[in-house]
């Protein structure tokens, strides 16, 4: 049996809306882009939606849209996908990390004050695996400072705070759209913010630069081709149709998995809700024990994979990737949570549509490595 790392949840109605825009002129720019902003800055409760590309470009718009400039400093977390660090380097800022808490894998929201100097302009919390940060405390250290806020959002649509979706506690936001993610749209990604200056910034940067009343040809200021065609708008617009139900059916996979590996030692479960906190499932993430090794981690993951079971480490420390060890002389220490986690996690296959006969098959694998390892 082969078993993938994620699988996306396309029905022939999605595939029925591609093609209807297949057989109209307007494959880019067309009336599929403003209809999936409005409809998904309405889900997400904002006044803006811009759709671009990734979710990478999203976040360098936002950070170029706060007029972040090199020499500028952001404090972010170094357990994440690599993007949100790398989209302050495009503008020449430097990305300042702080560890993360190790029962939330998010950045440590009681560090962050810590970090602030004179050149600090914004923060950039991550909401790691869909948990969400403690955004009461960092808009609270964010509005001592006069920084600004960038929620990456990319792994955690529908989560919420308090009943208050993430992406409307900062002054911008970023989600994003690849098959992995709880809805797709191929490639794809979102800006959201309530602020007009933004929203109209980015717009302008999307599209080479123009501004929405300009010429074809006019451009008022630097920009990127950072669009979305209409073709995967068209997608995302289906897809959000069923966002609940894509929740819902990823609450009930981590659940068997939780169910199951409850009962196993030296296993650390995903953080759970606490209190008003509501995750979105983005993948589903278990930590070995103290017990084992990282080497020991690294070969449970090889053994799955050839079994036909897809799974990978998440997520490497950025800091320790080699173009930022390089770059700024991080060393192993730096970071000891992140780096501990790092170490420690192993991301299973997780996807609308996997069967719990698939999941009990992940676990006896699971079980089997651990087995073998223990004989040792």
């Amino acid at each position: 049996m082969k078993i993938p790392l994620s699988n996306p949840d396309i029905i022939q109605k999605d595939i029925d809306a591609v093609v209807s825009v297949l057989r109209t002129p307007n494959l880019s720019l067309g009336p599929k882009l403003p209809e999936f902003e409005k409809k998904f800055a309405d889900y997400i409760g904002v006044k803006h939606a811009v759709a671009v590309n990734s979710g990478t470009s999203a976040l360098h718009l936002c950070i170029k849209s706060l007029g972040i400039k090199e020499g500028d400093e952001i404090i972010t977390t170094p357990f994440s996908f690599i993007a949100s660090a790398n989209c302050i380097l495009f503008e020449r800022a430097k990305p300042v990390f702080v560890d993360i808490r190790e029962d939330t894998l998010n950045i440590d929201e009681n560090e962050i004050e810590k970090s602030i100097t004179k050149k600090t302009k914004a923060i950039l919390p991550v909401h790691v695996f869909g948990y969400p940060c403690n955004m009461k405390k960092i808009r609270q250290v964010a509005k001592k400072y006069d920084l600004a806020i960038i929620e990456d959002a990319c792994e955690a649509i529908g989560a919420e705070i308090a009943g208050k979706k993430v992406g409307t506690f900062g002054d911008a936001a970023v989600f994003a759209f690849y098959p992995n993610k709880q809805m797709t749209t191929g490639e794809g990604g979102m800006l959201v913010t309530n602020n007009d200056e933004i929203a109209g910034l980015a717009k302008s940067m999307r599209n080479q630069g123009r501004d929405g009343n300009a010429k074809w040809l006019e451009h008022n200021r630097l920009g990127y081709n950072y669009r979305l065609s209409d073709i995967n708008c068209a997608l995302g617009i289906a897809q959000l149709e069923r966002i609940n139900d894509f929740l819902a059916k990823r609450d009930r996979v981590a659940d068997i998995y939780n169910k199951i590996f409850s009962k196993a030692s030296n296993i650390i479960l995903p953080p759970d809700n606490k209190g008003q906190t509501k995750r979105s499932w983005f993948v589903y993430v278990l930590r070995l024990g103290g017990r084992y090794s990282e080497l020991q981690r690294n070969t449970i993951v090889r053994n799955l994979c050839e079994q036909g079971i897809s799974c990978n480490v998440y997520f490497p420390a950025i800091h320790l990737q080699p173009f930022y060890r390089n770059e700024f002389g991080y060393k192993k220490g730096d970071f000891p949570i992140a780096e501990k986690i790092a170490a420690q996690t192993i991301a299973l296959p997780f996807f609308n549509k996997l069967s719990k006969h698939e999941i009990s098959v992940v676990a006896k694998h699971i079980g089997n490595c651990l087995g073998k390892i223990n004989d040792e």
